[in-house]
């Protein structure tokens, strides 16, 4: 068995063995339905490499990993650090959707609107100690 075949569980994830992993397959996946996700980039190392993807835009990161118990790929939208949403999507091609909207501006709000999967992360403010 291959690293990346033993990394994904080629029972949850055989449509991501023959790319390299995630980051390969979600950049694929984007250029076939001709979806603008920009950069799409992995760890070096260890098993996130084929099982976790980056994708960075001026507005912020999407974050994904794949779930490990059941098909899913689990999404977060990075602003400064912060999660100002996240969801659990069940196709690639999903992931690919949320990633190319939010690289084209669409707002958090709006974003949730469409993909009802994503939900926005409320903040709470932090008090200042007097």
């Amino acid at each position: 068995m291959s690293d990346v075949s033993a990394a994904l569980g080629v029972r949850l994830y055989p449509d991501l063995v023959e790319p390299g992993g995630l980051a390969p397959a979600l950049a694929q996946t984007a250029t076939a339905h001709q979806l603008d996700v920009g950069q799409v980039t992995a760890p070096e190392q260890g098993r996130g490499r084929f099982t976790s993807a980056e994708l960075t835009s001026p507005r912020g990161v999407v974050c994904v990993h794949l779930g490990s118990q059941a098909r899913y790929f689990m999404i977060d939208l990075r602003v400064d650090g912060e999660v100002e949403a996240r969801g659990d999507a069940t196709d690639l091609l999903q992931v690919a959707q949320v990633a190319a909207a939010w690289r084209a501006g669409t707002t958090v709000t709006d974003l949730t609107a469409r993909f009802p999967f994503m939900e926005q992360m409320r903040r709470h403010p932090v008090t200042q100690a007097g």
